[in-house]
């Protein structure tokens, strides 16, 4: 069912399926809600699940000049909070994991799990920041070419003519997102926070998803993160890059079920 919260003067969109405990998905970069539909679908058999457009991105319309991750983890948290829930699992794609990690920080009793799904609680390197600041400069000047050139390399290079399809229908959904959303985004992803240490304080279980040919994410910093969290499950994707939701389907699906199952045991 699609649903809407005001949150700083705008409607955020959102789906809520299924019933029973929660199970809230966050998409990540240049992505909306609707990556989650397979998952939704699947998941919402046993748990109640909720995927939202964060701001600027789906339907959900930009807020303010910069999009940081405690505005969206505060923007998440405004949806929960309209439906009344008070504990739940939540787990991120990409810029989804960097939110639930603020989210993490700033509501931490809310959570039962917490997933990590091709994403990394370090902040951008230096280098990182000057690759986002020079794709905001593409950006303000040609949306267009960026978003053509920006989704190949989300992918294993063995996965990409596999996924040609998938990977134009992605390049077609961006086409909709506005210049202002992608700049605000890529400020807030750049200016974010390093969250290992909420990583290694939690108390309920965290699922990491690494893909062996993530180009944004090296797998190895998280497989070294990993290593000092507690309760963490590891799902290590030998044929996937950025995407390993499209490129491991199967695979990916059955480790958020075995998780979110865990997380509510506990």
């Amino acid at each position: 069912m699609i649903k809407h919260v005001d949150f700083k003067q705008v409607k955020v969109r959102y789906d809520d399926r299924g019933k029973g405990r929660t199970v809230v998905l966050l998409h990540g970069f240049m992505e909306s809600s609707e990556i989650w539909d397979e998952f939704s679908k699947q998941l919402s058999k046993s748990f109640r699940v909720i995927c939202i457009d964060l701001p600027g991105f789906g339907e959900t319309p930009c807020i303010g000049y910069v999009h940081s991750m405690e505005m969206m983890a505060k923007c998440v948290k405004a949806v929960l909070d309209k439906e009344r829930l008070r504990k739940y699992v939540i787990i991120g794609h990409s810029m989804g994991g960097y939110i639930t990690l603020a989210f993490a920080e700033l509501f931490n009793d809310n959570l039962k799990g917490l997933g990590l799904f091709n994403s990394t609680a370090l902040s951008d390197t230096e280098e990182r920041k000057i690759n986002r600041n020079k794709a905001i400069s593409i950006v303000r000047q040609n949306p267009r070419a960026y978003i053509k050139l920006f989704f190949d390399p989300l992918f294993a290079p063995q996965n990409v003519e596999a996924y040609k399809n998938e990977i134009k229908r992605l390049q077609e959904k961006a086409a909709h997102f506005s210049k202002q959303a992608i700049v605000n985004t890529l400020t807030g992803m750049r200016d974010r926070q390093k969250r290992d240490w909420v990583l290694e304080m939690a108390k309920y279980p965290v699922l990491y998803i690494i893909g062996k040919h993530d180009s944004i994410i090296p797998y190895e910093t998280v497989l070294k993160q990993a290593e000092s969290v507690k309760h963490a499950t590891v799902l290590f994707l030998e044929n996937a890059g950025h995407m390993g939701f499209v490129e491991e389907k199967s695979a990916t699906l059955n480790a958020v079920k075995i998780f979110a199952r865990k997380c509510f045991r506990k």
